[in-house]
């Protein structure tokens, strides 16, 4: 932004000044010339009294005194000699002979001839002014208006080079501001200032983030009062369904139960859950996974399943928090071991994929996602993998596939679900590999 001010203000301040230097420059041409000529007239009529005298001594002495200058003057007499520079009679000397007093052009310069008539005849008087005093100052004149323009148009660029950069600066804080506010962090602010306009923007934005934090605060207070609201008559509801004398019927009542409690906490987990983490929030994949494995590793040893853990040495650095990232994979093993028989063997990995992304996997050894009992509702976007006989527990609402789902999301990566060749299930996070922050 700086560089396009600075450089439409130099072609502007350049415009400008070739339109005033070109005309000046030809203007001081066409003065030396007219000063030249007028003085060479001058010359010539100051020797017609002279040249109309008979005395040619007199005559002799005033043209030698005045070709000692750059000029050259020259006189013809009717008897056909000369006195002065050397010249030759030409057209123009003939013309004059006439009576017709004029100044034309001669090779090397200019030349005025002025006729004198006398007793004897007519008297041309001829002043020669060569190319080098038509042009006496000129260059002088050109380097001058040289240099005051390019003083003009370097004092022109650094006052637009400090504009541009006080104005830059506030543009490129506001935008800086308004990227971080659109990224999530609510709490970026920018100093207003610049120009009147981008100064009001600036408070704006300023009053912008606050607020939205002030309606996100209340939307995750309503979510936990609703939540709080919920759980009193979910519990209630369940010890009614406990006195049931029928076990049947209160097998059946204690599923819906248990899925209605499944959903009301979905729900308030999908509000809880933002969309979007801070700009600045970001955490190392390899290392989440590493403290979840050693975290889960004890579980896993005392239902004799075994456990695989596969890391990197380097990090892997993610776009979410680190305990958003944790509580995905704790929803993930959760569902393994909710879902899968004891004994079931299961492999938690994380590697960098080809196209720069970040895998993080979950794979058991179970019947897999095909085999899920037409009851279940593990579901993604609304969508289950499959149905039909296994040894997967009843009554999942998919609460974990969902927090697994919106923390990829967040990250601007995917949740992936699908089958082991091997047999088994297979649910993966890929997100991008967060680049380094400028």
């Amino acid at each position: 932004m700086r560089r396009v001010f600075v450089v439409y203000g130099a072609a502007l301040t350049s415009a400008v000044l070739l339109a005033l230097i070109v005309p000046l420059g030809l203007l001081a041409s066409t003065l030396a010339r007219d000063q030249a000529m007028t003085a060479a007239r001058q010359e010539a009529q100051g020797l017609t009294v002279i040249a109309a005298s008979a005395n040619r001594a007199h005559l002799r002495e005033v043209v030698e005194a005045l070709n000692h200058g750059a000029r050259r003057t020259t006189v013809f007499l009717p008897d056909g000699t000369t006195i002065g520079a050397p010249a030759a009679q030409t057209p123009s000397v003939r013309l004059a002979r006439r009576g017709v007093a004029f100044a034309g052009t001669a090779p090397g310069g200019q030349e005025v001839l002025q006729p004198v008539a006398g007793r004897k005849g007519v008297t041309v008087i001829r002043t020669f002014v060569p190319a080098s005093t038509l042009q006496a100052g000129v260059g002088a004149a050109w380097a001058t208006l040289v240099v005051v323009g390019a003083f003009l148009l370097a004092a022109a660029v650094l006052a637009g080079w400090m504009l541009a950069r006080r104005l830059s600066r506030s543009v490129t804080d506001l935008a800086d501001a308004a990227e971080r506010v659109g990224a999530g962090e609510l709490d970026a602010t920018v100093q207003p200032s610049g120009p009147r306009e981008v100064a009001a923007v600036g408070r704006v934005l300023n009053g912008l983030g606050a607020r939205i934090a002030r309606m996100l605060s209340q939307e995750r207070e309503l979510s936990a009062d609703l939540s709080h609201r919920l759980r009193t008559p979910v519990t209630a509801l369940r010890l009614d369904v406990d006195s049931l004398a029928d076990p049947q019927e209160r097998a059946r009542m204690a599923r819906h139960v248990d899925a209605l409690a499944a959903a009301v906490d979905a729900a308030v987990t999908a509000a809880r859950t933002p969309e979007r983490p801070p700009v600045c929030a970001r955490c190392d994949a390899t290392r989440v996974v590493a403290e979840r494995a050693r975290f889960w590793a004890v579980l896993a040893e005392a239902t004799h399943r075994p456990f695989t853990v596969c890391v990197p040495e380097d990090p892997l650095p993610v776009r979410v928090p680190a305990d958003q990232l944790g509580a995905a994979l704790d929803a993930l093993l959760d569902n393994v071991f909710n879902h899968t028989a004891p004994g079931t063997a299961f492999t938690l990995k994380v590697a960098q994929g080809p196209a720069g992304e970040v895998d993080v996997v979950v794979e058991d050894s179970g019947p897999g996602l095909a085999r899920v009992p037409a009851e279940a509702d593990i579901a993604v976007d609304g969508v289950r993998p499959g149905a039909g006989t296994g040894q997967r527990r009843r009554r999942s609402t998919g609460l974990g596939l969902e927090v697994a789902r919106r923390t990829a999301e967040t990250a601007g990566g995917r949740l992936d679900l699908g089958d082991r060749d091997a047999g088994g299930a297979r649910v993966a996070l890929t997100m991008p590999l967060a680049l380094t922050e400028r």
